[in-house]
């Protein structure tokens, strides 16, 4: 019997794109990341804007609360979560080898998790605390791709600042 799991794998494929693939919208995230060095991650261009660091820590955190939704059909954090922004000189100590780590490792974690799913699981249910009610898998995978585009714009002006500071 044929695995039935075209949306999946499509949602898999656009995923991998954004980390390093070629995408119409210009960079992802490796060639955006890579032109930066380990100092610059931990700078807030400005008072207002995140730093690289504290994005990828986020985009984590949120990754890894999608695995625990994959395995377990329940989420644990909200939106107000402490460690959903962490601050610089708690990502400092962490080091930036390590977040950086953990960010590609979760990628290849739900990857992993959902290779061999079929695209019901899409509409399977799951309880999300930061929505507090039950959403279909397609929710929290779509969402993610959002997120995930959403912050590379953020990382794009962020970048672009942290460089015009440099000079």
């Amino acid at each position: 019997m044929m695995n039935n799991n075209q949306l999946i794998q499509y949602l898999i494929d656009q995923l991998q794109a954004v980390q390093n693939g070629k995408l119409w919208v210009g960079a992802n995230y490796t060639l955006k990341l890579n032109q930066i060095d380990e100092q610059q991650v931990f700078t807030r261009p400005l008072p207002n804007l995140h730093s690289v660091a504290e994005i990828i820590s986020h985009l984590t955190l949120w990754r890894t609360e999608t695995i625990l939704k994959i395995r377990t059909g329940k989420g644990s954090k909200t939106d107000d979560c402490p460690e959903n922004w962490l601050p610089n000189y708690q990502l400092i100590a962490i080091g930036w080898r390590k977040i950086r780590s953990n960010y590609e490792e979760s990628l290849v974690e739900i990857i992993r998790l959902l290779t061999d799913k079929e695209d019901r699981f899409l509409q399977e249910k799951y309880y999300d605390t930061d929505f507090k009610g039950d959403y279909p898998f397609a929710f929290v995978l779509n969402g993610m791709l959002h997120h995930d585009l959403y912050h590379l714009g953020q990382l794009g002006i962020i970048i672009k600042l942290l460089k015009a500071n440099k000079t």
